[in-house]
C-alpha cells in the first residue's frame, strides 16, 4: 500500500535547516570568540613577558649606573691620589735644591755685602740687603751669573750710601734658581 504523507514536510525541513543554520552560526560565533579570546590571551602574555623583561632591564641598568658612579668616584679618588703623589715627588726632588741654593748664596756673597732678606717664590729668589759699595753688588751679580744653581740676576733697585745715611748702599735683586738635570731624576 502506498503511503501518502499529508504532513507539511517542507515546513519541517525548513525548520530543521534553520535550526542547523542557527547551530552553525552559533558554533561559528563561539569558535570566533574562542579564537579572539585565545589571540587576546596570547598578546596579553607577550605584553606581560615584555613588561617583565623591561623591568629586569631597568633593574640591571640601575645596577650598572650605580657601578658607573662608583667607577667615576674611584677615578676621581685616583686622580686626587696621583696629584698628591706628584706633589710629593716634586717636593722630594726639590728637597736637596734648597741646600744647594743656600750653599751657592754663601759662595756668591762677596765680602762687604750683607743680606737682610732672602725669599723664594717658585724658582725666583729675591735678595735684599746692604753693601759697602755698588761694585760689591756688581760682584755678587757676576758670582750669581757664574753659579750652577742660581742664574739670571736682575737688579731691582739700589740706594746709594748718601741716601740711606748708614754708610751702606741698600739693594734688592732677583735671580732664578736653576734646576740641575741630575737632581730631577733623584
Amino acid at each position: 500500500m502506498a503511503r501518502i504523507n499529508l504532513l507539511p514536510w517542507r515546513e519541517a525541513e525548513r525548520k530543521k535547516r534553520q535550526q542547523e543554520f542557527g547551530f552553525m552560526v552559533l558554533a561559528g560565533v563561539a569558535l570566533t570568540g574562542l579564537a579572539v579570546f585565545g589571540i587576546h590571551m596570547m598578546f596579553e602574555s607577550q605584553i606581560t613577558a615584555q613588561n617583565q623583561r623591561n623591568s629586569f632591564l631597568e633593574k640591571e641598568i640601575s645596577k650598572v649606573e650605580s657601578q658607573i658612579r662608583e667607577i667615576e668616584e674611584l677615578d676621581k679618588t685616583k686622580q686626587n691620589l696621583l696629584a698628591r703623589m706628584n706633589v710629593i715627588q716634586e717636593l722630594q726632588s726639590s728637597r736637596p735644591q734648597i741646600v744647594h741654593l743656600f750653599d751657592e748664596i754663601v759662595t756668591a756673597l762677596p765680602d762687604g755685602v750683607y743680606l737682610n732678606v732672602v725669599s723664594q717664590k717658585g724658582s725666583k729668589v729675591a735678595f735684599e740687603g746692604r753693601a759697602q759699595s755698588n761694585a760689591r753688588v756688581s760682584s755678587m751679580m757676576r758670582n750669581i751669573d757664574d753659579s750652577e744653581w742660581i742664574g739670571n740676576p736682575q737688579l731691582d733697585f739700589i740706594e746709594s750710601k748718601e741716601k740711606t745715611g748708614t754708610g751702606y748702599s741698600h739693594f734688592k735683586l732677583t735671580a732664578s734658581q736653576v734646576t740641575q738635570a741630575g737632581e730631577e731624576k733623584k
